[in-house]
């Protein structure tokens, strides 16, 4: 999202633009975010209404299926149908930005490589993203484990479903797969669930995610995993002592970690760190001629903050006069 905002933002104002993405143009939010994922969660609400209608006065008869490959095509059919709005014939017909598929590094302070292709720029924004973070648990590798970057890939309903991370991605996914008909259960270090949120509203969500199925383990580490003929066992350190449930399928979900890694940002004289790229309160970098937005520098990783910042990068990169501040955005808060 940071990246196209940008990027079009750019091209309207009459600059002359090169788009660089490695995967898929749309970045997560098409791909492998907001959109895959409400639309699978649409699903989980229709089961979950139908199964549950008697309490609207409304009486079902017969057994309620879900065909867990028919959710998920339609789930691909809608991200498909937004697609073109993302599209590189879109960008490059619509807005006249020049496409570069690969993996862009910096050579200097003013180039950058994609390909073999070296470009020269006037001003660059760096709006890379994140991606999942993956904790360091023995065994996880080994027997495999789904991110969001490939849950929406899957073509069969796991049984048993491990969620670790009780945040909002892996509550959301958790209650959806529950409500689908999987056996789901969530592990959370933390002693409450959906720990960013208020005490007595986490119970409440909690409470209801129980009533869809969902097993808590709160406290609870997950010390290893173990690839078995019936399945992942997950080795668990809980508040009463050494456990172990066995699942078909775990789905991590503990954060994000910004993609700084194979950019050379070194050649570019741009500082970062695990955190992210460095950027001051007008979203320049260490190098002033390159911008960041979005999670790759954002505290707040979300689609809707990412265009905004972008909006305060053309504005900054291209305007004389007075700059945007990132901290004079108001950013409310919520958790659905």
């Amino acid at each position: 999202t940071a990246g196209l905002v940008a990027a079009a933002g750019a091209a309207g104002m009459g600059a002359k633009v090169a788009l660089i993405e490695r995967q898929l143009m749309g970045g997560d939010c098409l791909n492998v975010g907001c959109v895959p994922s409400k639309a699978i969660i649409r699903s989980a609400h229709a089961a979950h209404d139908v199964q549950t209608a008697d309490r609207f006065g409304i009486r079902v008869t017969g057994a309620v299926e879900v065909d867990f490959q028919a959710v998920m095509e339609r789930m691909r059919r809608i991200r498909t149908g937004i697609s073109p709005n993302d599209s590189a014939q879109r960008f490059s017909e619509h807005y006249g930005i020049d496409i570069y598929f690969g993996t862009a590094r910096f050579t200097g302070r003013d180039t950058v490589d994609v390909s073999g292709t070296s470009l020269k720029f006037v001003k660059a924004v760096i709006a890379t993203g994140a991606r999942a973070v993956i904790p360091p648990i023995p065994g996880l590798d080994e027997a495999g484990f789904l991110t969001n970057h490939n849950v929406f890939n899957l073509t069969e309903q796991p049984r048993r479903l491990a969620v670790v991370g009780g945040g909002p991605i892996g509550s959301e996914l958790a209650q959806t797969f529950a409500r689908l008909g999987s056996e789901v259960t969530i592990i959370e270090m933390a002693d409450q669930f959906l720990g960013g949120e208020d005490q007595d509203a986490a119970e409440i969500l909690k409470a209801s995610l129980e009533r869809d199925g969902v097993t808590f383990c709160l406290s609870t580490r997950l010390e290893s995993v173990e690839d078995a003929p019936d399945g992942k066992v997950l080795f668990l350190e809980t508040p009463g002592g050494a456990q172990r449930i066995t699942v078909d399928e775990i789905l991590v979900g503990v954060g994000r970690t910004p993609n700084v890694e194979g950019l050379d940002l070194e050649k570019a004289g741009v500082a970062y760190d695990r955190s992210g790229v460095h950027d001051n309160d007008f979203l320049q970098t260490t190098n002033k001629k390159i911008s960041a937005s979005g999670d790759i520098c954002l505290p707040f990783k979300f689609t809707h903050t990412a265009d905004v910042a972008s909006r305060a990068v053309i504005q900054n990169a291209l305007f004389p006069g007075p700059k945007k501040r990132f901290s004079q955005m108001v950013v409310p808060w919520c958790t659905y």
